[in-house]
Order: C-alpha cells, then structure tokens, then sequence
C-alpha cells in the first residue's frame, strides 16, 4: 500500500513558477511509476504528468508540455512537480497518483492509478 500526500499549493501570479511536491510511503513507493493529475471546478480529472520508476522516462499532457516537470527523487519518496509560466487555466486542484506498474507509457486515465493524495489547490491569478 502506498499513501501520498500532496503540498506546495497556493496562489500565484500569472507567468509565475510553483513547485508541488508530493510524499510517499509505503515500501513499494521505489517501483512504482507516478503522476500527477488535475482538476478544474466543474472538470474531469486531467493528466498532467507521469514518471516512471527510475525516474528515467517522462510523459506530459499537451497543455502543460514545456512548462512542466515532473522528476522524482526516490530516497527521500518523493515526487515534484515544477511548474513554470502559469496562466490562469491552470487553476485546479492538483492530484498525485501512484501506479502498480513501474512505467507505463499509455497511463493518462485515472483508473490506471492505485493510489490518490488528497490534492492541493493551486490558484493562478491573471
């Protein structure tokens, strides 16, 4: 079992830099690929990033591609995610995920994660 918990949120101005983070524990939290997802009042959940086990492969939704990145840091159980020129649409509450696999290239549905955080709000201001 793994538990996540996000943190990082808060209100900033548009075009400005936040970084979330979110911490992990259960021992399998090593082997398991994570993502970050999102969600806008009256909005499905989104995809926003995933990485794999290692670290070593990155995916990206298309609304956040050269903006943000997701990187992992697996000593301390913690994944990040940097995000850089914010605009107001990207106002949501950000969700971290964990998958039972170690990478999966494909896994941009909500149902192919395990485990949930219980989300940050992020707030960008125009």
């Amino acid at each position: 079992q793994v538990q996540l918990v996000e943190s990082g949120g808060g209100l900033v101005l548009a075009g400005g830099s936040l970084r979330l983070s979110c911490a992990a524990s259960g021992r399998t939290f090593s082997k398991n690929a994570m993502a970050w997802f999102r969600q806008a009042p009256g909005k499905e959940r989104e995809f926003v990033a995933a990485i794999s086990w290692r670290g070593s492969r990155t995916y990206y939704g298309d609304s956040v591609k050269g903006r943000f990145t997701v990187s992992r840091d697996n000593a301390k159980n913690t994944v990040y995610l940097q995000m850089n020129s914010l605009k107001p649409e990207d106002t949501a509450v950000y969700y971290c995920a964990a998958s039972p696999l170690r990478d999966c290239s494909g896994c941009f549905a909500t149902y192919e994660y395990s485990y949930w955080g219980q989300g940050t709000q992020l707030t960008v201001s125009s």
